[in-house]
């Protein structure tokens, strides 16, 4: 985690952007390339288990949608129940990093396929659909 946060503090520092997925990268350990909304796909053609409930480490992948059409990649740091867990992750706030957001299911089967996330003090935010969780280990 500290490589990611270095990373993202230097980036802050010299004025650029900071993306969620080298953030995630370097958080995780996760090697995928490419926009956000691929990696689902792609952990599977590169040997990376892939999970429908989450996992400490692992990284909570995003669908793509009309208000994020590139997806969206966190990486989950903490379980605190069946349907809660945190995360931390970078450019949800434009270039910012946000570490421990608490994040809810909110899916209709209890899947983790609907997810709103706490982004301001004491209200949850819109739903945002999930493709699951990409395990840290390839082959797992």
């Amino acid at each position: 985690m500290s490589r990611a946060i270095n990373e993202a503090t230097a980036l802050q520092a010299q004025g650029k952007k900071v993306w969620c997925v080298p953030f995630a990268r370097n958080a995780s350990g996760v090697d995928i390339r490419g926009n956000a909304n691929t990696w689902w796909h792609q952990a599977a053609s590169l040997d990376y288990g892939r999970a429908t409930e989450p996992h400490v480490g692992s990284v909570m992948a995003f669908s793509g949608t009309r208000s994020l059409p590139m997806g969206h990649v966190a990486v989950v740091s903490k379980v605190l129940s069946e349907r809660e867990i945190q995360v931390d992750h970078a450019n949800w706030y434009p270039s910012q990093i946000s570490m421990g957001m608490y994040v809810v299911d909110v899916s209709k089967k209890n899947d983790w396929s609907a997810v709103r996330l706490q982004s301001q003090p004491d209200a949850l935010g819109s739903v945002y659909p999930v493709d699951g969780f990409i395990l840290p280990n390839r082959g797992s």
